[in-house]
């Protein structure tokens, strides 16, 4: 399978990386188009892809079209590939807050077309990617899909219609988790703790938290109030943050950035 990846940034980048690492392709299938020499360079270094400048021979050498660049570059890139996209190419894009129908709108019909909105968790192997299918991809395009981003986290089949949703919960969720870890942090400074180690334990805490939670599938509520001891630490930490106006500033948070992605796609 021949990838060709229009755009070379640090998703993509996280994104070829897994790909290599789960032995889905060998470099030599894979194209690395951008138009920035130093991600070039680092590309073919690094990786031992092919490295490229022009996206319509990258497309023309490729089975899978992986679109990768800022969204205000999407139609220009485009106007540039669409007449080497054929019927025989998938396309999928990460290029955020762009629909399929934007997609389809500078890209052309031709080709089947996957959206995936995936997160910076992806570098680390931990990522969160949602995708959702034009009516033309076919199984194996879907397959293709979950094999490339599933390698580096969990993967997602929702409609598009959620898609606002999940650009507020997973695709800006990381600065929102980072935000309350370095609260945590913080406080545990406040506390006396030296900052590296505060910020350790932080870190540690939601990793482990997290990892828990998913493995065990345990109920949140039922997990909440198995930490708190009665009359304990926890309980009274938790009397202060119940009485706080968190839950409703998270919930407000999100629907304030899905909000905004919903401006975005118009």
């Amino acid at each position: 399978m021949k990838i060709g990846f229009l755009g070379a940034g640090k998703m993509a980048e996280a994104i070829l990386s897994s790909i290599l690492d789960n032995g889905l392709c060998e470099p030599w299938e894979i194209t690395a188009c951008d138009k920035s020499p130093e991600r070039r360079e680092l590309m073919e270094k690094q990786y031992e892809v092919i490295p490229s400048d022009d996206p319509a021979a990258t497309v023309k050498e490729s089975e899978v079209v992986v679109i990768a660049v800022k969204p205000q570059d999407l139609a220009e890139l485009c106007k540039t590939v669409k007449p080497v996209l054929t019927a025989n190419h998938l396309v999928v894009s990460i290029a955020a807050g762009k629909t399929l129908k934007a997609v389809k709108q500078v890209a052309g019909t031709k080709p089947r077309f996957i959206r995936v909105m995936p997160n910076l968790a992806l570098m680390a192997g931990e990522g969160m990617s949602v995708y959702t299918a034009d009516r033309k991809a076919t199984e194996a395009d879907r397959k293709i899909v979950c094999d490339i981003f599933g390698g580096a986290g969990a993967v997602l089949n929702l409609s598009e219609k959620h898609f606002d949703a999940v650009t507020a919960l997973s695709g800006s969720g990381p600065a929102y988790f980072a935000y309350m870890l370095k609260a945590m942090a913080d406080g545990g400074v406040a506390l006396g703790l030296p900052p590296d180690a505060a910020r350790l334990m932080a870190e540690q805490t939601m990793i482990g938290t997290g990892i828990y939670l998913q493995n065990s599938g345990r109920d949140l509520d039922e997990f909440i109030k198995a930490v708190c001891s009665p009359k304990g630490t926890t309980e009274a930490g938790m009397k202060v943050l119940g009485k706080s106006p968190f839950a409703k500033t998270v919930a407000k948070t999100l629907a304030a950035t899905a909000a905004r992605s919903a401006e975005l796609a118009k």
